[in-house]
Parts: C-alpha cells; structure tokens; sequence
C-alpha cells in the first residue's frame, strides 16, 4: 500500500501542480482582457463623444451640451446587475481640448480646466494623427480627434477609474479558482478511488497470504466487485487448497507411518513371544501389552480422524446458537469414566445464566473434552481438576487447571504442535500429540482463542475465551 500512497500522492502533487499554473495563467489574464474590453468600449464612446463635440459649434455651446450632457448622467440614479456586481452610477468622465492641447472642459467638477496637456501621451499622440491612450494613477484614458484626424481641431479624451472594474475583475478571478478547484478536487477523487477500488482489494488479498504464510486460517476476504482482484483471490484460494491438501496427505502419512511404527513393534514383538512356552504371568503381561498398544494405536487413529474433520475446514459452514455451558457440561459427564479410572475428581463451576454462543456443538464438546482427558491425563490422584465457566461482557471464559506438574519451560512454545506429546507422569508413556491441536483448530474455528499456562501455585491452566452472540 505504501507504493499506491506514493503514487497517489504524486499524481495529486502533478495535477494540484499543472492546475494552479493554470489557474495563475488565466487570474493573471483577467485583469489585461477586462481592461481590454473595457478600452474597447471607451474608445466608441470617445469617437461618440467627438462627433457630437464637432457638430456643435461654437465652443461655447458644445461645452455646455458635454457639461449639462456628463451632469445629468452623474446625477441619474439607477440598478444594474452585471452578474454578481451591481451598478449605480455612471463611472466615466470626459475632457476636452483645443488644438493646442489646453483643457476647455472637465466632466470631473472642471478640476483640469485650464491646464496644458499638450505633453500627455492621450492628448500628444491624438493631435498627432496617432491612436492616443494611457494609464496614470490607476485611471484609464482613451483619446479620439475632434474634426479631421490629420489636423484636429481639438482632443475629447474619456477615462475611467480601474477601480470601476476591479469588482468584476475579483469576481471572474474567484469564479476561475473555484472552478479549477472543483475541477482538480473531482479528478483527484476519482483517481483515489480507482486506485482504492483496485490496491485495496490487493492489500487484503497481500494480509491474506500473509496469513496462510503464518499457519493461520484466515476466511477468503471480501474485496468487491472488480473483475480482476476476484479473479486474483480466487486463484490464490484455490492454490492455497491444493498446497494445503498436497502438505496434507504428506504430513499425515509420514507422522501416521511414524507413529504407527511403535505399537506395531511391540504388538508383533508381544505376540511373536506368545507362541513360545512362558509362565502364565508373562504371558499375560504380553497380552495386556498387545491391548494396551492396540488401544493407543485406535485412540491414535481417531484423533487423526476428527482432527483431519476440523482441519479440513476454512470455516463453519452452518452454525447454531447453543449454550456453552450445556457443552461444558456434557464434556464433563464424558470425561468422568477416565477420570474415576485415574482416581481424579472434577469440580464444576457453571453460571446460573445461559452462556449462548455461535458454534458447532459437536466440534465444541470434542474440543473440550480433550482439554479434560489431558488434564486428567496429568493429575495425580486423589487431586481434582477445576473446570470454571464465565462470562463477562461479549466473552466466555472457560478454564480448567489441574495440580500437576505443570508444563516445563522447553514445551511451553510446542504444546499445540502435531505430534508433540510429554510423558504422563503416572504412566510415563506418552500420549498421540493431536488431542491440543484439534482444540486449537476448533477455537479457531470459532475465534476463539486456547492457551495454556503454568500458575504460581503449580498444575497446568487452560483458558478458553469464545465470543459470545
């Protein structure tokens, strides 16, 4: 994930980039085309302006016409909306010169009457037979030739305030931020989410082999719709299923062989003996050789069945709601022959209250009863072994400790691995090795969760916490 953040982040650097050079091109563009635009109109306005000038001789009567002309205009009051900037008032003035470039009259209160501007650019130019215009103190002139343009006979000159026009100019700039904001903040969204829509799928699929690379039993992840990362974990799965039911077959022959070998040594061993002449008493200590060895061969043989029925399994295809302390209890009363057998009591501790959780009742009851049978297995007699069943919150909490030796520092990491076994303290033979891996894969079956522990005050405690519903 770390590669498509780094990716992610460079394409939104790249687009965020080429964007504001964008935006920056056309903000700096607003202000040159508006005044551009507004050149254009004031240049109509000033040749407007000299044609009526020209047509109204003498001078004394066309500066009256402009004056009355520019104080009507100034004194008219009126509402116009230019989109989201409105107009009041009108914001252009005029002055007027003779040939030789003296101010005869001012719309602005006459400020610059009788003033020479025969040396400004607008007026200069103009009476130059030249396209006059300048900008000074923020205010915008534009000049047009009354009479002749060769050899006018005087100068009508409009201007305008560039602050007229920075409502609009702030205006069209804050549209073409916004827009380019918009715009940049969609397509980087939607470049996000095609590349959540495809890494993330990946990131579960990558946590998943992970998983099974661990030894673990993860369910195949739900990643959505898109064609390609189902496909992915689809043929991820299937391969884990064919990898696992390979390893499978293999592991179990060759720890079955290898298992088998010793009982069956001894049970041909034992027989072997029986057809020579011997007393009675070894004769019949042959024969309880040979059940003793058959029966940890069968128990052997069944824990290899119901173990290959739990792992054989992803998950719990059809689960039911049941009380966990009915299964406890069960567990218990299927465990009591072998423990009055062994001289061992159970003490049973079981909540008032149902303890509902989701399972399978049989796979549970296995489970547990191997937990019992192992515990029992390791006590000495006449002690008794502590099952406790609680809930608290959304969990139960099974325990079961015995009082004896408790689990040596070396076995603590490899008591749940297949085929790993101690030897009973009373009868010093060893058991098959499965019976803590098939609780380990049922808890997991259920996420749940299995360990077991050495307390202060000696045995060995087994904590189970299962999930309630």
């Amino acid at each position: 994930m770390r590669f498509t953040r780094v990716t992610l982040f460079f394409i939104a650097f790249i687009i965020g980039l080429g964007f504001y050079m964008l935006a920056d091109h056309f903000i700096a563009s607003v202000k040159p085309q508006t005044l551009q635009a507004t050149e254009e109109m004031m240049i109509d306005c000033a040749h407007l302006l000299a044609e009526v000038v020209e047509e109204n001789n003498p001078n004394n009567n066309r500066i009256e016409i402009l004056r009355k002309s520019f104080d009507d205009a100034h004194n008219r009051k009126f509402e116009s909306q230019i989109f989201e900037y409105i107009k009041q008032e009108v914001g252009i003035n005029a002055y007027m010169t003779d040939a030789d470039g003296m101010v005869l009259f001012d719309s602005d209160e006459g400020k610059r009457e009788g003033l020479d501007y025969k040396r400004k650019r607008d007026v200069h130019l103009t009476l130059s037979g030249e396209y006059g215009a300048r900008s000074s103190n923020s205010v915008l002139y534009v000049s047009a030739p009354i009479g002749d343009p060769a050899d006018p006979s005087g100068v009508l000159t409009v201007y305008k305030p560039q602050q007229d026009m920075k409502l609009i100019i702030d205006e069209r700039r804050r549209i073409i931020i916004i827009a380019c904001i918009l715009i940049g903040s969609g397509i980087i969204f939607l470049i996000g989410a095609v590349f959540l829509w495809l890494f993330h799928p990946i990131g579960k699929i990558t946590k998943y082999a992970q998983a099974i690379e661990r030894g673990e039993r993860p369910q195949k992840p739900k990643i959505g719709i898109g064609r390609e990362v189902n496909t992915l974990a689809h043929a991820l799965d299937t391969m884990r299923d064919t990898l696992e039911d390979r390893k499978y077959v293999e592991r179990y022959i060759q720890t079955l062989t290898h298992e088998m070998k010793s009982p069956l040594a001894a049970i041909q061993g034992a027989a072997e003996l029986l057809d020579e002449e011997m007393p009675a008493e070894d004769r019949k200590r042959f024969i309880e050789n040979i059940r003793s060895e058959t029966a940890r061969s069968e128990r052997l043989i069944n824990r290899l069945l119901e173990l290959a029925a739990i792992e054989s399994r992803k998950q719990l295809d059809e689960t039911q709601s049941i009380d966990f302390s009915e299964i406890v209890s069960r567990a218990a009363d299927q465990a009591k022959p072998m423990a009055e057998i062994a001289k061992v009591t159970i003490d049973l501790s079981l909540p008032d209250s149902p303890t509902i959780v989701h399972g399978d009742a049989f796979i549970l009851r296995a489970a547990i009863t191997n937990l019992l049978e192992n515990a029992i297995d390791f006590s000495p007699e006449n002690e008794s072994v502590r099952v406790s069943l609680s809930h608290t919150g959304n969990q139960a909490n099974l325990t079961i400790q015995d009082n004896g030796e408790g689990i040596p520092d070396y076995a603590q990491e490899k008591v749940f691995e297949r085929f790993y076994s101690l030897r009973h303290p009373n009868s010093g033979r060893k058991g098959t090795g499965l019976g803590l891996t098939l609780v380990r894969e049922a808890a997991e079956l259920h996420h749940g969760t299995i360990t077991l522990s050495s307390p202060n005050d000696g045995g060995t405690l087994a904590t189970w916490t299962q999930p309630l519903t």
